[in-house]
């Protein structure tokens, strides 16, 4: 597989390799968790209107659901080099001395690691407690839900996001070593 310039991965189709696969998968869920929660959101409003009952738990179920929208996609976004950042200066460092954009993204990217482990060294014991003592959101008797699910997404989002980052970065590092770059 080529890189685009910029250091994304190239727009040429289907997923290359099981880490993209599991990226796309999660993409797709997230797409189809925003729409079941628009229907969610619209039946309540409906039914709060019309028929002066809302639903219970549509408001806790949105909390939890934006969190692990959120993380479902990340990865994808960061695999299609759709993160936010400025790539002016870095597209031009990379256009005119490609050694030193290949140390910057290669810098950028291992920075996403180590951002992501330490995301990951708080979640994942937040998983396990959430998991051990039967955590959940909601009001006893009205609605309640557990919240290691989502506790969980965020832990394999985090999980497969630093992994596209080792990629990035070992692309990176690659024709440095090689002295192709």
């Amino acid at each position: 597989m080529t890189e685009t310039t910029e250091g994304a991965p190239p727009q040429d189709g289907a997923p290359q390799d099981l880490l993209d696969r599991v990226l796309t998968v999660m993409n797709t869920i997230g797409s189809a968790w925003i729409f079941v929660l628009m229907v969610m959101i619209d039946t309540d409003a409906f039914s709060r209107t019309f028929l002066t009952h809302p639903i219970h738990g549509v408001n806790e179920m949105v909390e939890m659901s934006i969190v692990a929208i959120v993380f479902m996609q990340i990865g994808d976004a960061t695999r299609k080099g759709r993160l936010t950042r400025s790539d002016g200066f870095y597209g031009l460092v990379q256009r005119r001395n490609p050694v030193a954009g290949h140390i910057m993204g290669a810098i950028f990217d291992f920075l996403g690691v180590v951002f992501l482990l330490i995301v990951l060294y708080g979640a994942v014991p937040e998983l396990f407690d959430a998991w051990r003592f039967n955590y959940f959101v909601g009001e006893e008797g009205l609605f309640t839900a557990p919240e290691w699910p989502i506790k969980a997404i965020i832990v394999l989002g985090c999980t497969v996001t630093m992994l596209q980052f080792v990629k990035f970065t070992v692309r990176h590092i690659v024709p440095l070593v090689r002295g192709t770059a």
